[in-house]
């Protein structure tokens, strides 16, 4: 066990005693300071006596009523480095993360005919669901034998759980895995060498699923062939040496059909006339390939496709397994880990990918199924700040928007477990930071369970989020948002208005002229008649009834998200696109503040567009886009309230810090690639002289390995991964599809860049691989060249021949 306590703080245990009320027994290893009684009543919710068992979760060092006194540091530095982002405030304690077990067992032998018992770990970790299964083990070990031994074994128990050869990923190789189906994403990271084949059907990798398309029968076809043809090919692996040179390997064997193309790793078959060529790396043991180095490599993660499999050691080299049968590989987005207790040995999967504001195990797709019932109903008055759409508003909007305005939020769950509560608390506060990604400061004022015991204290922060079983709640006219977990109704409060007096910076009326002109084309009709009143006409209210009548981009988004979990999309794919519908949030706030305060903004990338003569060289451009001024005019209108109710929150000062410290520390500097990606994905008639930039200034800035887990973690495989970079291979001008290729050929030379490159489809891979094959060579021949005089050169024939053709 280390010398110094790193997964666990304390360990408490409580008791229900029917003249006394909930009583803190026990507390290890040392008393926390803090009242034991407030301490004791979150750890036995009301109505626990009628549940079996209940799981709960509040926090420590949250606000000065539940700071624990003294301080201990008892985790592990280098642990809360990896899986923490560095704490702003210096001063400040470490929030505690408790995961509570309660548990009621019927005995005729004493009052009331129960034992009401509850155990809890306070962790500094956010993703303490992995404790569940120790804590209910040493729950058990308690009610068989009533000690504070039990207290002391669990507390070791955690502590010697050894995660000290977990990958260490970067916020942008997060954001990649957490989008990524693939069971093998980073596999390069761990630590130990792992079981990993190369054997990647096309099948895998265009399987639909949580975050991808449907499924291709096309694909599926092309996989079924190119099993009958396996074994056909030569192997091609990329050198152990890390050189990782591009090679041309001419085969006289029967050359495989284009079905049986696919990138399984850097090498790839292509057809060339009489002869066979593999386009990747050059192997160790190739016999007599021709070799042509262009630059150095580093060594891919996977090689070609064969019969045989093989793993990767530490140094990155390919090695044939001892066995011919490959294993299945783990799953890469958690760290296997145990935990020893009482002579069991507890698997543990340890998440890789989250953020700090993303606590438990928590589900986006129950908070929109709980809200978007058709029996779900809204009731109160409407208020600009959450309702973006008028009477269209749709509920989880409203939750959102009541979340970045720092609204404050109840959560009622009556004769519902504590811990089903809890859970639409950490949920909710997940919706309002984009997942943890974007925004920031939800959890320090949220409170998954709440009670009569502390209310002074938890009402008095502002905005507060809490998650409470008793309906006096309902009754008492502290809040300003009920959701109504039972029957799935909404409350906003009658006084919201005078509470949250509606105004913002620009009248309605002159922000729709203000923004932009809105052109017949737009199709926006009687909208321009809107636009042209005085302002005093249109007031807050009647502005948001009017854009609401219009398609939404909120009401699209809604639609969107409804139809992934009806079509069973998961948990992943449905957090992925609230972290996108966050940032596109403070995107639309960025361009509010330029266009329409008339600043210049610290939470974005200025608003410009792409010119083509800008003093000595053409100019990209950079923040959002909108398909055409109507619609931006429109978006800005619809989120007018909410942005200026946002700016004056918390949340707004920490966003501003943490996209200055990003934008100063970011891997790729002096470029908005997000806007970039949305012109070639979205722009119509685009110049090539704009395509051709935005090429050539990724193609300047790839040039590392951050710079490329940058690029990707902007290419998600729901937006089709790499399909806006591969428009390049189709391009009319040479020069795009050259510095597309370029881009391609460095992603290579990264594992992850090979399984970004493996989910292109097969003509995208196929464009690729032939434009790479005629470039290599083109380059092979121009460095074959001979220099030959200048004088001597002017003399030749064909120098002759062309001088008189151009004469004439």
């Amino acid at each position: 066990m280390p010398s110094v306590a790193q997964h666990c703080s304390f360990v408490l245990l409580a008791d229900f005693d029917i003249d006394r009320g909930a009583q803190l027994t026990y507390q290890f290893p040392q008393p926390l300071g803090t009242d034991e009684g407030l301490l004791a009543n979150l750890m036995l919710p009301d109505g626990a006596e009628r549940q079996a068992e209940d799981w709960t979760i509040f926090f420590l060092n949250q606000t000065p009523f539940n700071s624990i006194a003294p301080v201990l540091a008892l985790e592990s530095p280098d642990i809360n480095e990896v899986h923490h982002e560095e704490e702003e405030e210096e001063d400040r304690p470490e929030l505690l993360y408790v995961l509570n077990l309660v548990r009621t067992k019927l005995d005729k032998t004493v009052r009331r005919g129960a034992i009401v018992k509850a155990m809890a770990i306070c962790t500094p970790h956010s993703f303490i669901e992995i404790f569940k299964p120790v804590l209910l083990m040493a729950l058990d070990d308690y009610f068989a034998n009533p000690s504070q031994d039990c207290l002391a074994r669990l507390f070791d128990a955690v502590n010697s759980m050894d995660i000290s050869m977990a990958p260490t990923l970067t916020r942008y190789e997060k954001l990649i895995m957490r989008t990524s189906e693939r069971k093998d994403v980073f596999v390069e990271k761990f630590e130990e060498p792992r079981p990993y084949t190369t054997e990647i059907s096309v099948a895998q990798t265009h399987k639909a699923g949580d975050s991808v398309g449907s499924h291709s029968s096309f694909e599926e076809s092309i996989l079924m062939r190119t099993l009958d043809d396996r074994g056909k090919g030569k192997d091609v692996d990329k050198k152990a040496s890390g050189g990782g040179a591009l090679s041309l390997q001419p085969s006289n064997q029967h050359s495989p059909s284009e079905a049986s193309f696919s990138l399984d790793g850097s090498a790839v078959w292509v057809e060339s006339g009489d002869q066979t060529y593999t386009y990747g790396s050059s192997s160790a043991g190739s016999g007599g390939s021709r070799s042509t180095s262009l630059r150095g490599r580093k060594s891919t993660d996977a090689s070609s496709s064969s019969s045989s499999h093989h793993n990767r050691d530490r140094s990155g080299a390919v090695t044939p397994s001892a066995n011919a049968s490959a294993p299945v590989l783990k799953d890469t987005h958690y760290f296997p880990a145990t935990i020893e207790y009482n002579d069991h040995q507890l698997p543990i999967r340890l998440p890789l990918s989250t953020f700090p504001e993303e606590v438990g195990d928590y589900s986006l797709i129950q908070l929109v199924q709980t809200f978007s019932q058709p029996s779900t109903v809204i009731t109160g008055p409407q208020h600009p700040h959450l309702h973006t759409s008028g009477n269209q508003t749709h509920p989880i909007i409203i939750l959102f928007n009541a979340l970045v305005t720092g609204k404050r939020i109840i959560f009622l769950g009556h004769h519902r477990p504590a811990g089903q509560v809890s859970n639409y608390v950490l949920s909710a506060c997940a919706l309002g930071s984009g997942c943890g990604i974007v925004l920031r400061g939800f959890i320090k004022r949220a409170f998954p369970y709440a009670n009569l015991t502390n209310r002074e204290e938890w009402e008095s922060i502002p905005g507060y989020i809490a998650g409470v079983t008793n309906p006096i709640f309902e009754s008492s006219g502290s809040w300003d948002l009920l959701c109504d977990i039972g029957t799935s109704r909404m409350l906003i409060s009658k006084d919201i208005h005078t509470t949250y007096p509606a105004s913002t910076s620009v009248p309605p009326g002159q922000l729709l002229t203000r923004t932009g002109t809105l052109k017949a084309e737009g199709s926006v009709g009687s909208e321009e008649e809107m636009a042209v009143r005085p302002s005093k006409e249109l007031n807050a209210m009647q502005k948001a009834e009017f854009i609401g009548k219009f398609d939404n981009a909120d009401n699209i988004f809604i639609d969107d998200i409804i139809s992934a979990i009806s079509l069973h999309y998961g948990e992943a794919h449905v957090r992925a696109r609230f972290t996108e519908y966050a940032a596109r949030f403070v995107r639309i706030a960025a361009r509010y503040e330029e266009d329409v305060l008339a600043m210049t903004t610290s939470i974005g990338y200025p608003n410009t567009t792409y010119t083509e003569y800008h003093g000595d060289r053409p100019q990209l451009g950079s923040g959002i886009c909108f398909l055409d001024e109507a619609t931006g005019a429109r978006e800005l209108a619809a989120n007018a309230s909410r942005i200026d109710a946002w700016r004056r929150t918390e949340s707004y000062q920490l966003f501003q810090h943490d996209f200055m410290k990003l934008k100063l520390q970011s891997p790729i500097q002096g470029i908005d690639v997000a806007h970039q990606l949305w012109r070639l994905r979205h722009s119509k008639r685009m110049p090539d002289g704009e395509v051709e930039l935005i090429m050539r200034t990724l193609a300047e800035n790839i040039q590392t390995y951050d710079q490329v887990t940058e690029l990707l973690s902007l290419l998600p495989p729901h937006h089709q991964g790499l399909q806006p970079l591969s428009f390049g291979l189709f391009h009319q001008q040479e020069s795009i599809r050259d510095l597309t290729v370029e881009i391609f050929n460095e992603l290579r030379s990264y594992p992850v860049g090979v399984q970004f490159l493996q989910s292109l489809n097969h003509f995208q891979r196929y464009a690729y691989v032939r434009q790479a094959h005629e470039r290599e060579n083109r380059l092979l021949r121009e460095q074959n060249t001979l220099t030959i005089p200048p004088s001597f050169v002017s003399r030749t024939p064909s120098n002759r021949s062309e001088s008189s053709l151009a004469a004439g």
